[in-house]
C-alpha cells in the first residue's frame, strides 16, 4: 500500500520540507553552540530557512504535479516570493533592531508609547539570502524526492 499518493504528495513535500529543515537547523546549531537549544526545532531564523524550504516544497511540488502553466503553480510561486523575500529583508532587519533595543534594555527599561519594555526581544527571527538559498534548495530537492517516490 503507497502512504504517499498523488493526491497527498504536495502537502507530504512541505510537512517534510519544514522538518528536515528545523531538523538541519537544530543540528548545526549544536554543532556551533556545542548544546541542544529545544527552541531550534520550531522557532524561525537560523540555517537553513524553513520558511523558504517549505514554500519552495509547494511550488515545485505543485509545478510537478500540476504543470509549470498551472494556477497552482503561479500562485504557489508568488507565496514562495513573498515569504522569502520577507525573510531576508522585513524579518532579519527586525531581527537587527532587536538587537540594538537589547543592549539598550541593559541599561534599564525602556517606554515605548506607555508599554515598559523590560523583556529581551528575539534577534533570531530572520535569514540570511544565504540561509534562504539554502532553504529553497533543500524544499525543492525534498519535493523532487517526494515526488520520485510517487512514482514508483
Amino acid at each position: 500500500m503507497k502512504y504517499i499518493t498523488p493526491g497527498n504528495q504536495i502537502l507530504i513535500s512541505v510537512i517534510a520540507a519544514w522538518a528536515m529543515a528545523q531538523i538541519s537547523k537544530t543540528l548545526i546549531t549544536m554543532y556551533f553552540e556545542k548544546k541542544f537549544i529545544p527552541e531550534r526545532l520550531i522557532g524561525p531564523g537560523g540555517m537553513p530557512s524553513s520558511h523558504s524550504a517549505t514554500v519552495c516544497a509547494l511550488a515545485v511540488s505543485s509545478a510537478l504535479r500540476y504543470s509549470l502553466c498551472s494556477f497552482e503553480f503561479s500562485i504557489s510561486l508568488v507565496l514562495a516570493i513573498i515569504v522569502m523575500h520577507d525573510a531576508m529583508n522585513v524579518r532579519l532587519e527586525t531581527g537587527k533592531q532587536a538587537k540594538v533595543i537589547n543592549a539598550m534594555l541593559k541599561d534599564k527599561p525602556i517606554d515605548v508609547q506607555g508599554v515598559l519594555l523590560e523583556k529581551q526581544l528575539k534577534e533570531l527571527i530572520g535569514h540570511t539570502p544565504t540561509q534562504v538559498v539554502v532553504g529553497a534548495a533543500l524544499g525543492s530537492v525534498v519535493a523532487l524526492l517526494v515526488n520520485f517516490i510517487v512514482n514508483l
